[in-house]
C-alpha cells in the first residue's frame, strides 16, 4: 500500500496538522482503521491529563470484607459476596486455582 503525506484538522484546537506517510505505515501496521483526530501537541496534553497530572483520577475499587470459606482468615474481596458461593482469601483462591 502507498502512503502519502495529508494534513488534518485537530478536533480539540483546530490547527492543521501533518499526518505523514511514514505514520499512516505505523498506523496501519498496528491495525488502526481511524486517522489521528488530534494534534501532536493536543495528543500529549490529553495523554499527561489521562496519567493523573491534571486532576484525572481513576475510581477507586470498592472492597468488600469476607472471611474465607477455605481457612477463616478475614479478606477483602472485590464484590459484595452473597453467601450462595464460598469466598477465598488470595492464598487459597490461588490454591484452589492451581490444583
Amino acid at each position: 500500500m502507498v502512503f502519502s503525506d495529508r494534513t488534518l484538522v485537530c478536533r480539540d484546537c483546530g490547527a492543521e496538522f501533518l499526518f505523514s506517510a511514514r505514520e499512516q505505515e505505523f498506523f496501519a501496521e498496528k491495525g488502526f482503521q481511524n486517522d489521528p483526530s488530534r494534534c501532536p501537541s493536543c495528543r500529549a496534553a490529553r495523554k499527561q491529563r489521562t496519567q493523573g497530572n491534571e486532576g484525572y483520577r481513576p475510581a477507586q475499587r470498592q472492597l468488600y470484607e469476607a472471611v474465607c470459606d477455605d481457612c477463616g482468615v478475614t479478606t477483602q474481596v472485590p464484590f459484595q459476596p452473597s453467601g450462595t458461593k464460598p469466598v477465598y482469601c488470595r492464598e487459597c483462591f490461588q490454591n484452589i486455582r492451581n490444583r
